[in-house]
């Protein structure tokens, strides 16, 4: 697959689905905040736009121009759409029957961002929730978005960030800082760990006053130092949880406006593991997930 991707483009994968919608409208938002091209990609694959067809046609007999036809007017459709609704914002639309696994962690390349929707978990999951945004996650170059369905009416509290405090983490505080300061919104900072408190009591967040804990809500407070210096506008808290990350994360992710994770090289049998939290926390959270590659320590 070939196309012509300005480089740090936000691009939205979308299938025409009320849940790639809501991918769009983060996608456009985001483009025109950081005043970016925004890349409108159809990448469903032969095999499932070809499901899709038949089933309208109710036959197995069409032929392979009218799937790449059909491919490409759900993406100029909601290019259009977009264009209609921010018309200074600089849309580009763009079809390819290449696997959306394939395509999306190409054009991650050329991203600034890529930008998936996805349902709530259930019987039948979303195209792009599934082995596509699994896929993605794994292997994309630059940030991954998962749109989530949220919860309306709900009061939410910002950013939250999840970090194990390791010094190759400086991507994912980055963007989470950055999403912070462009939205004016407040920052928090979760360090999770499992210990036998975890163990007894389950995941729970550790109470400030715990004094045992001190020396380490000090040491994580001290490490995103830099970042308050660089972005004093924006308001940060530091908490500590005990459970594994993919639970503290999850658990109370309906008041967060985004959660931002890290998501570790699977170079390792540690590392590979350590890859499943992103994946676990997408398909748990109930608000959008950003999920940040991290390079392998040096």
């Amino acid at each position: 697959m070939t196309l012509d991707i300005e480089p740090g483009s936000i691009i939205v994968g979308v299938d025409g689905s009320v849940d790639s919608d809501r991918a769009l409208r983060w996608g456009a938002d985001e483009a025109s905040r950081e005043r970016r091209p925004l890349v409108v990609v159809t990448a469903a694959g032969i095999d499932q736009v070809a499901a899709v067809t038949w089933a309208r046609a109710g036959t197995y007999d069409v032929p392979v121009e009218d799937l790449i036809a059909e491919t490409r007017t759900v993406a100029e459709d909601a290019a259009a759409e977009i264009q209609r609704l921010r018309p200074g914002l600089r849309v580009t639309a763009h079809a390819t029957t290449s696997d959306p696994r394939e395509a999306l962690v190409q054009l991650s390349h050329h991203a600034r961002v890529v930008v998936v929707g996805s349902r709530g978990r259930g019987a039948v999951r979303s195209r792009l929730l599934g082995s596509v945004s699994a896929s993605v996650v794994r292997h994309a170059h630059s940030p991954l978005v998962v749109c989530r369905p949220d919860s309306p009416g709900i009061v939410r509290k910002g950013v939250l960030v999840g970090v194990a405090g390791t010094a190759e983490e400086q991507p994912v505080l980055d963007f989470a800082f950055h999403h912070a300061s462009m939205r004016s919104l407040p920052l928090t900072i979760r360090h999770s760990f499992h210990d036998v408190l975890a163990e007894v009591n389950g995941a729970h967040l550790v109470p400030a006053r715990d004094e045992l804990l001190e020396e380490e809500r000090l040491l994580l407070a001290e490490s995103v130092a830099g970042y308050q210096e660089k972005y004093p506008e924006v308001t940060v808290d530091v908490e500590l949880a005990r459970g594994f990350a993919r639970e503290t994360l999850s658990a109370d992710s309906e008041h967060w406006n985004l959660i931002v994770i890290g998501q570790h090289p699977t170079d390792s049998v540690g590392r590979m593991l350590a890859a499943t939290v992103a994946t676990a926390v997408i398909e748990h959270a109930r608000t959008t997930v950003a999920v940040v590659p991290v390079s392998a320590p040096a």
